[in-house]
Parts: structure tokens; sequence; C-alpha cells
């Protein structure tokens, strides 16, 4: 019989927390299961194995961050949204960084819950991006960019890759800005 007050729900975000604390390629099962006060024969009976866990956090993950960049550029257009978004992206990233390297996991075939919430991120960001006035694939291509230079920076920022001495957020402007200068002409 399943504990009471456990749920794949609270497993999930229990995972999150140890993945950002550990790192997504450290997690557990184990970690988990000590984490909700269980044991691992006790925490199966609400999932199915560590892969499923890291697909729940990737969707868990790609809700929230959805949620926080609609917040963040909600009324916004422009460099200010495009800013906003890289920012909120950025900042999430290093925030939660178990999560949200479990986030950029693209979605298996067939995992409609996956896709859709990875729509909706998708959405949010071409929505940041409309006051450019990018259609087709040069949208495509905006939407690539920005989230290939959002993963780079935040990614290598984890690792601690920046070693040289001229400030990362200078660099970040930057690249928001050739961003910005690359959208209007597009």
């Amino acid at each position: 019989m399943p504990r009471v007050g456990l749920t794949q729900d609270r497993i999930v975000r229990e995972a999150a927390n140890v993945a950002d604390e550990v790192g997504l390629e450290r997690l557990t099962l184990a970690a988990v299961a000590k984490r909700c006060g269980v044991s691992l024969p006790g925490l199966y009976k609400h999932i199915e194995g560590l892969d499923s866990v890291k697909r729940d956090i990737a969707v868990l993950a790609v809700r929230e961050m959805t949620q926080v960049m609609a917040t963040a550029v909600a009324g916004l257009s422009g460099r200010t949204a495009l800013r906003t978004l890289a920012v909120a992206y950025r900042d999430y990233a290093a925030a939660y960084p178990g999560r949200y390297m479990a986030s950029v996991r693209a979605p298996a075939p067939g995992d409609v819950e996956h896709t859709e919430v990875s729509d909706q991120a998708i959405g949010i960001i071409q929505a940041a991006l409309q006051g450019y006035g990018l259609e087709r694939a040069d949208l495509i291509h905006a939407i690539r960019m920005l989230r290939i230079a959002c993963h780079g920076i935040s990614s290598l920022e984890a690792e601690g890759a920046f070693g040289l001495p001229e400030s990362l957020d200078v660099t970040f402007d930057r690249l928001v800005n050739a961003l910005d200068t690359e959208f209007r002409h597009s």
C-alpha cells in the first residue's frame, strides 16, 4: 500500500530539489527515497524508474520556466522583452541548475504532455520576439539563436567555465545587444 502523503508529484518535486543540489547527472533514486522518508522499494510504488523521474523533472522545469518567462515579459516588446526574457532564463538556470539541465531534454516521440509544455515555452519566446516582426524561417532561427545564447552562457556559467577577468554580466549584455541587432535586421 502506498505511503500516505507520498505522491508522484511530491517525489518529482523532491527529486528536482535533489537534482538542484547535486546535479541532474548525480541524481539517484536512493537519495530521493531518503529525502521522501521512504525505502527505495517504497518509492517504486509511485514511479517507474530514474528515467521517468528525470522526464517528470523536465516537464516540471519547462512549466516553471514558461511561467517565469511569461511573467517577466508580460506587456514588453522589442529589446526590452528580449533582454528581460534572457535575464529570466539565465536566472532560472542559476537558481535551479538540476531542473534547468532536465529542461533542455527534448520530449520523447509520442510524449504529448512534454511536447505541449515545450510548445508553450516556445510560444512565450515567440511572443517576446513578436516586436521584431520576424516571420516563418527568420522567427525559427531567432528562437534557436536566443535559446543557444541563453543555454550557452547558463551552462558554461554553471560549470565555472568563465575564468577570464572581465565581467560576465557585461558579456551577457553584449550578447543580448548582438541578438537585438541581428533580429532588427533579419
